[in-house]
């Protein structure tokens, strides 16, 4: 049996129509306030204002190479929403499937480093 790395979700961000709502909701029912921090071995998250047809949740799992897990995931019958795109901070790509919802992946610059 082949062995596979295991990948971690390392952010994840509220896609909302309704940025202050959300953000009202949230602070309300479970204390969040917006904040700024590093979590180099946790997991950050944040909510994201844009056109939607209704509020998600997406996460995103970090990946040694974005580009070879975006084609497999289309391989795999994954539609892309995203095609993989450079960030001041790394490389992220967005895929969805009818069965498993949308995840996006993640792939650091600082990872991607020589040591």
């Amino acid at each position: 049996m082949k062995r596979t790395a295991i990948n971690r979700v390392v952010h994840l961000e509220l896609h909302t129509g309704d940025l202050p709502g959300a953000g009202a909701f949230y602070a309300e029912l479970c204390g969040w306030r917006p904040e700024r921090i590093d979590t180099p071995h946790g997991i950050d998250g944040g909510i994201v204002e844009g056109q939607v047809k209704r509020p998600l949740w997406l996460p995103y799992v970090e990946v040694a190479d974005v580009g070879a897990v975006t084609d497999h995931a289309r391989i795999l019958g994954a539609t892309v929403l995203l095609e993989p795109r450079e960030g001041p901070a790394g490389w992220r790509s967005v895929v969805a499937t009818r069965a498993g919802g949308e995840i996006a992946f993640w792939e650091s610059k600082s990872r991607s480093a020589p040591e």
